[in-house]
């Protein structure tokens, strides 16, 4: 009991340092100077009406918005078949194949970004959104792999054996028992995935053409080339949207769970 103050003390100080830089953003991005200032000289939304109006920046969130919704059901897809073939492997072979899938994790991404050009740029693939979708994949399935894998590991095997037992076949016990069972890490891996996907800055560089500009791009252009508060604005924008995303999945997964309590009572 002695320790829970601490503790409190200690989650809340580490939260503080990684959220409040972030709200910082948001009176910056209401701005009515030229500059970045903080406090802001004067209040005004001309910066977002930028971000809207600008054709730049209009094209650069559909540019990302698009290819975080291509790439995340193939990570998804991708990762939850890896996850469910590593289970049936032994514990040695299980630890070197999740190692190597999840290797995007701990290699730096500049290395990653640097073989997926090349090997892109002799297939045609690069400046493609095509190009962009498969790259950011690449980098999102290990989210969804880590994700799946921690809820098998939980999985209670007898359960599909007593299914079968009782005369079902694999194809049902998999939609009936073992599906719903593994859904909340197949959503957790999801979302991790399109916030990798969305806001991934460094293949996204490697990989742009005029037309396949994503936002962490254009944002990153606006600051080697001007200091517009129109970047501001696009980031807070970008927090917006991820913390939308996890959420909206959060919440949907704590109703879920009430009422299965509910009707499990």
């Amino acid at each position: 009991m002695r320790r829970a103050p601490l503790l409190w003390i200690v989650v809340c100080s580490v939260a503080a340092l990684l959220t409040v830089p972030t709200l910082f953003l948001i009176p910056m991005s209401l701005t009515g100077g030229s500059t970045f200032q903080f406090p802001p000289p004067s209040w005004s939304l001309r910066w977002y009406r930028n971000l809207v109006e600008d054709r730049g920046w209009r094209d650069a969130v559909m540019v990302s918005l698009q290819v975080a919704v291509l790439s995340t059901p193939m990570a998804v897809a991708i990762g939850t078949g890896a996850a469910f073939g590593l289970m049936r492997l032994g514990a040695r072979l299980r630890l070197i194949g999740a190692g190597a899938l999840s290797a995007p994790l701990v290699i730096p991404n500049i290395l990653i970004a640097l073989a997926i050009y090349g090997m892109f740029l002799q297939m045609g693939l690069s400046g493609t959104i095509l190009g962009l979708v498969l790259g950011q994949t690449a980098l999102a399935v290990p989210f969804v792999l880590i994700a799946v894998l921690a809820r098998l590991q939980g999985y209670d095997r007898n359960l599909t054996a007593a299914a079968l037992s009782l005369g079902a076949t694999p194809a049902t016990v998999f939609r009936t028992v073992t599906f719903p069972l593994v859904l909340p890490g197949i959503v957790a891996g999801g979302v991790f995935a399109f916030v990798a996907s969305f806001d991934e800055l460094v293949i996204a560089l490697l990989l742009q053409s005029p037309r396949t500009v994503t936002l962490p791009v254009q944002m990153f252009n606006a600051v080697v080339e001007a200091a517009d508060p129109t970047i501001s604005a696009a980031s807070t924008v970008l927090v917006v949207v991820v913390s939308a995303v996890i959420l909206v999945a959060q919440i949907g997964w704590t109703r879920r769970s009430e009422k299965r309590s509910g009707s499990g009572a």
